[in-house]
């Protein structure tokens, strides 16, 4: 009767967890669908955590500003809208930016991004695209896609405007990525195609339904998803192994028209934390690094700009030039008088 009583409670408490972690689990997957995203698949080992807030955006945009205390920042002709922030406008030779103002100091991540690009323009007479920064920067304006060029970290390019008219075998729009140390230039009128690691034709303008890209950072492996086609499904856009990014650096997205022009709008940012299991021989060599890199593949080294010296070392260095000249007049002198004084006593 006891052995009966004591099974009967275990088993009430076994009901209760289950019942408990699949309720958390359902209601995670219910608030996975309500954000309009549908089910995804995560590799075995690798499981959502949480919402990492700081790092995330979504309506009614309230942490979106120019000021010390919001999360987010815009730069350039960004405006935030009721459903949307719109990074650049139908109009020529705008760009903006919206950017994230805490580092990121996840090992392993994803970042969903809920975005639309439409307007007036017909087949190819529409541009330029917009990106998705993890970067070392932030807030810096450019020509990359409305970036900085040179930057330090990894560019996610949804191209829209085909630059190199040579070329066939692309199609456009077309997702390319790119790791860069600083050294490298964004090459506009081959489209990135010196620098890409890869890249996939994305069919996303003017759509009447919702758009998302994913990036997922995982055990050193660089995954690019999207989900274009209305059908709540992640698609494969391209996978690369061996990529280094360094923790703390910040997130952010950016556009930029030029001659031809489009709506570039986010509608959110949602960062998740990666749970990974690592073996020992991983934990060593997933260690943190410094500077952005990818295996296999060889990026210039960094030569650090010689820094102009100031008053007073200049005045240091020119000072002691004079006295080791002097000094070293000096001990010439010396040396030339014992030897003439040598040469005469031999000549006596």
């Amino acid at each position: 009767m006891a052995v009966a009583l004591r099974f009967s409670g275990w088993w009430q408490r076994w009901r209760r967890r289950w019942s408990a972690r699949e309720g958390s689990r359902m209601l995670f997957l219910l608030l996975l669908l309500g954000s309009g995203q549908g089910p995804r698949q995560v590799g075995a080992g690798q499981a959502f955590e949480y919402l990492k807030r700081e790092h995330s955006l979504s309506k009614p945009y309230q942490g979106v500003g120019t000021g010390s205390s919001s999360l987010w920042n815009l730069m350039g002709n960004a405006m935030v809208m009721t459903q949307y922030i719109r990074l650049t406008p139908d109009m020529q030779s705008k760009q903006g930016a919206l950017w994230n103002r805490v580092p990121c100091f996840l090992r392993d991540w994803e970042l969903q991004v809920h975005f639309k690009i439409h307007g007036q323009g017909k087949k190819n007479l529409h541009g330029d695209g917009l990106a998705i920064w993890y970067t070392k920067d932030r807030m810096q304006p450019g020509p990359v896609f409305g970036n900085m060029d040179k930057f330090v970290g990894l560019g996610v390019f949804v191209d829209t405007y085909p630059n190199e008219e040579k070329q066939q075998e692309r199609v456009f729009p077309y997702i390319s990525v790119m790791v860069n140390n600083g050294s490298l230039s964004y090459d506009h009128e081959r489209d990135g195609r010196p620098t890409e690691l890869g890249g996939c034709t994305a069919i996303i303008r003017n759509l009447h339904y919702d758009t998302f890209l994913v990036i997922r950072y995982v055990k050193r492996h660089l995954t690019i998803m999207m989900d274009i086609d209305g059908k709540h499904e992640w698609r494969d856009c391209l996978e690369v192994p061996g990529v280094r990014l360094p923790r703390g650096y910040y997130f952010g997205t950016s556009s930029i028209t030029g001659d031809l022009s489009d709506n570039h709008d986010v509608i959110s940012l949602k960062l998740f934390e990666l749970t990974v299991e690592r073996t020992p021989e991983e934990e060593k060599l997933h260690r943190d690094v410094f500077m952005p890199s990818v295996d296999n593949m060889k990026l210039p080294e960094m030569t650090a700009p010689l820094q102009p010296l100031s008053g007073l070392a200049l005045f240091l260095i020119v000072f002691f030039s004079l006295v080791f000249s002097v000094f070293a007049i000096v001990i010439g002198i010396i040396l030339y008088n014992k030897w003439q004084e040598q040469s005469r006593k031999r000549f006596y």
